[in-house]
């Protein structure tokens, strides 16, 4: 059995391209678009720029990698799209330049698996093109992540459904064309047994999008882009339903373990890009007649970045590789996920304060990216699940696997297992 951590020279090149594009061309749309919208609102001014970078990215064969060749993608497996995404997560734009933001991802993904034919010719082909966005509604404001105390409630009615509640930070609301919606259909049943998923058009009738927020203190230029949602006699029609009735559960897992580690793969970037903003500084800052760099409290922080990086990113690729050997529902593969998705806020908080604090008042300011990845520490605590919630699932998994001892002491009391030693090796006295 060998081990090797070194990626092919054929997909070497492509991701050379790759961060090449991204530092030439993408990385200035970050720069002049700044509306909290811009890289997934299909009405923004920044589509215009994009597109030619879009059309650039189409002619290499790089456009949706996650997606299978059926579908217009190359069909890349977890580890090929992290190594992407480590580039691609330097840039908000270059997700959406290379067809696979989120949460277009995911959703995409659904369609192409739950969707019925209808659906799909309506809503999955548009997405995958770029021309339209969409959401997915899932949280909401009295219940969080918690699906036990979801109240959203679609019920059924002559001619189709009755969708009424309130969703909470469905992110691109305002301008998504539909949004995945869960609602509960049956509630005298367990939760993951009674709520089901409901395709709905933004325009429907009984649809309110109360207001957008913004992750952080201070408004977006646009007000966010985050929807609080509130459903009022809202009627679709009985083809709005995705998947089977009460399996909406099974439908958002789908999504939300590659949702995850895409979460994951991108924060790579960002803590590659703050070792490079530390590293930069160190070695042009003067302090008492020292370069920043020769200061070993400052030496002690770049090593500390690199290490605490360089392990995340392993356990990540591992995490990857994983699940493109076994699947998304085996029990080690979701043990993984959730094990780097809870190390994720830590590892960017061990990394961006100590770029942060290096660059002094500089980096608390808005002139550098820093502050912007200091706001991602508790928003990558709480998406897709808050740490503790995949902290305890991590550990469950692992109990789950180890059993206690009958006795008194336990298996590795030393003085029981000097004696069986002693037996076994004849020795007396």
């Amino acid at each position: 059995m060998g081990w090797d951590f070194s990626t092919d020279p054929e997909f070497q090149d492509t991701l050379d391209w790759i961060d090449a594009f991204v530092e030439r061309e993408v990385e200035a749309l970050d720069l002049v678009y700044r509306c909290a919208g811009d890289p997934w609102d299909p009405a923004s001014p920044a589509r215009v720029a994009m597109r030619p970078l879009q059309a650039q990215v189409k002619d290499r064969g790089l456009w949706a990698c996650h997606l299978g060749p059926e579908l217009g993608g190359q069909g890349f497996g977890q580890l090929k799209l992290a190594l992407m995404n480590e580039v691609l997560g330097r840039s908000r734009f270059a997700p959406s330049v290379f067809g696979c933001q989120a949460p277009d991802t995911g959703n995409a993904e659904i369609l192409a698996r739950y969707g019925t034919e209808a659906q799909k010719a309506r809503y999955l082909q548009p997405l995958l093109d770029g021309e339209i966005a969409s959401c997915f509604s899932m949280t909401e404001p009295q219940a969080g992540a918690d699906p036990g105390e979801f109240t959203c409630r679609a019920t059924r009615t002559e001619d189709g459904w009755r969708i009424d509640g309130e969703k909470w930070f469905a992110s691109h609301a305002s301008f998504s064309e539909f949004i995945i919606v869960m609602a509960v259909t049956n509630p005298d049943v367990v939760i993951h047994q009674g709520a089901s998923m409901f395709l709905v058009e933004r325009n429907t009738p009984g649809l309110e999008v109360l207001r957008d927020v913004t992750v952080g203190p201070a408004p977006a230029l646009d007000g966010g882009v985050h929807g609080y949602l509130r459903f009022t006699d809202c009627r679709v029609p009985p083809s709005s339903l995705l998947g089977d009735e009460g399996r909406g559960f099974d439908v958002a897992q789908s999504r939300l373990g590659g949702g995850r580690i895409h979460h994951a793969m991108r924060t790579v970037a960002v803590l590659q890009k703050c070792l490079d903003m530390m590293c930069e500084r160190a070695q042009s800052r003067r302090t008492r007649g020292q370069l920043l760099g020769d200061l070993q409290l400052t030496q002690q922080k770049i090593a500390d970045a690199y290490t605490r990086i360089t392990q995340f990113r392993l356990h990540l690729l591992y995490a990857a590789w994983l699940l493109d050997r076994d699947g998304s529902y085996t029990r080690p593969v979701r043990r993984e996920i959730s094990a780097i998705k809870a190390a994720m806020p830590e590892v960017l908080k061990d990394v961006v304060y100590p770029a942060l604090h290096l660059h002094g008042s500089l980096g608390m300011s808005n002139e550098t990216p820093l502050m912007n990845f200091w706001q991602m520490v508790p928003e990558m605590g709480i998406v897709d699940g808050p740490t503790e919630v995949h902290q305890v699932a991590v550990a469950k998994s692992i109990l789950r696997e180890r059993s206690g001892t009958k006795g008194t002491f336990p298996s590795y009391h030393v003085p029981a297992r000097t004696e069986a030693a002693k037996l076994k090796l004849g020795v007396t006295g």
